[in-house]
């Protein structure tokens, strides 16, 4: 009888597992749906279009968050990349012949303006003009 009794509690503490486990997976991808919508809230400014809007080869101005930085070379030439996104998508960021520019880091706050392009598959905008967003 006891061993009986024993399983019952061992399956009851594993289910009690999966569903701590289901609330904390579904808190966690409620923030990250949250985060995404404070960030269209934060990054959306009358000129400005939204990433996931934002028409192929023609001029647009773009607010977001820096996601990313890496220094890459493109051609035997260094190019600094960042990762832009606004809450409804993300795009890349090129300047060419860069290894570094001053105040440019994750996280930080930006505008840039430009004609997104296609390389590899994604879309990027290489060599914006820019400006940092206290």
């Amino acid at each position: 009888m006891n061993a009986v009794m024993g399983d019952t509690t061992s399956d009851a503490d594993s289910a009690d597992k999966r569903s701590r486990l289901r609330r904390s997976l579904s808190r966690w991808a409620d923030s990250g749906e949250a985060h995404a919508r404070d960030l269209r809230a934060t990054h959306s400014v009358a000129g400005d279009v939204s990433i996931a809007e934002a028409p192929d080869r023609e001029r647009v101005s773009l607010r977001g968050t820096i996601k990313t930085v890496t220094l890459r070379p493109r051609g035997g030439a260094p190019a600094l990349e960042a990762e832009l996104e606004d809450g409804s998508g993300v795009i890349t960021i090129v300047w060419l012949g860069r290894r570094r520019i001053a105040g440019i880091g994750p996280g930080r706050a930006m505008r840039v303006e430009g004609r997104i392009g296609s390389a590899t598959g994604h879309r990027v905008l290489f060599n914006p003009r820019y400006e940092l967003i206290p």
